[in-house]
This record gives C-alpha cells, structure tokens and sequence, in this order.
C-alpha cells in the first residue's frame, strides 16, 4: 500500500536532495547519477501535475499555489534537460546543476510549506491514500522518461494547473511554446 500522498511526495523530495549532495560531492559518480535524477525528478513531476496537482487545486483550495508549482515544475524541466546535455566533467556542469538545486529546493521548500500543508489539513485521510495509490502508479509509469518526452496531453495538463489560458487547440509544439513562455514571467 502506497500511503498518504505528502508522505511520498516527500519522500521523493529527500531523495533528490541525496543524488543533489552525491553529484556535488562526488563528481566521479556524475555520469551514472544523472540519469538516475531526471528520471525521478521527471516521473515525480508528471505524476504530480497528472494526478495530485489538480485534486489540490479544487479540492484542496491551493488553486493559486499549485499554479506557481506548475509554473516551477516548468522551469526545472528546462534546467533538467540543459544539465543533462551538460559534459558532466566540464566546468559548466557545475552551474547548470547549481541552477537545478536552486530552483527544486525552493519549489520543494514552497511546496512543503503551502501546497502539501494545505492538502494534509483540507484533504481526508482517505483521500489522501487514494492520492498516493494514483501518485504512486503515475509515477511509476513515467519512470525512464526525460523531460523532453513530454506529450501534448502532459503539456495540456500543464497549461491547466498554471492556469494558462487558450491553450485547447493549439498543436504540440505551439502549446509547448505558450507553456514555456507563460512560465518565464
């Protein structure tokens, strides 16, 4: 049994942080490591705008936070994908994974201060166990992807929990840029 989603939800967010200190720290093991951090960083994104972010934003009342998440989550995925095309022996890999920190450890410090908070207290204990049981397979489902892999119904889910407007017929790569662009402001 999967558990209360905040529960795993963080659990995820410690683990990034572990491959974080084991990339700065250890940077002969970068090469083996970076698959294995986007990866996860992917599959927990995907799983949360898929199944948890929405649930937070209408049943939860974190509309406006989950919002500001989406928008984050965006942002790492670029930081994501140029690490990932980064040497990871070359100078610059050092500050495209000092980026990367930056941004998950404030997304994560806002979300366990806003969103998860407010789910743990507006959300029933059930209800977060279902949460966790779709977060759970959601994420294990999107294990292996990039942040590159994206579908055009991942980026619609995207644009609806950033509440992005004008979006519904849009092809792929136009919505993908709309996304983007609605994140860099």
């Amino acid at each position: 049994m999967p558990g209360d989603v905040v529960d795993l939800i963080m659990q995820d967010h410690r683990e990034v942080e572990r491959l974080f200190d084991e990339l700065q720290e250890n940077p002969e093991k970068r090469p083996n490591l970076l698959p294995v951090l986007t990866t996860l960083l992917t599959a927990h994104s995907r799983a949360e705008e898929a199944e948890v972010y929405p649930v937070a934003a209408a049943e939860a009342g974190e509309k406006e936070e989950v919002s500001h998440s989406q928008q984050e989550h965006i942002e790492a995925d670029q930081l994501l994908a140029k690490l990932a095309e980064t040497d990871p022996t070359s100078p610059a890999f050092d500050k495209a994974l000092q980026n990367l920190i930056d941004a998950v450890s404030h997304h994560v410090e806002e979300e366990e201060t806003k969103v998860l908070p407010g789910m743990r207290s507006n959300l029933s204990d059930e209800r977060r166990t279902e949460l966790g049981e779709a977060f759970a397979a959601s994420r294990k489902q999107h294990l292996g992807e990039q942040p590159g892999d994206i579908t055009r119904e991942q980026l619609a889910q995207q644009a609806s929990n950033a509440d992005i407007k004008g979006t519904s017929g849009l092809p792929k790569d136009k919505l993908q840029q709309k996304v983007q662009k609605e994140a860099d402001l």
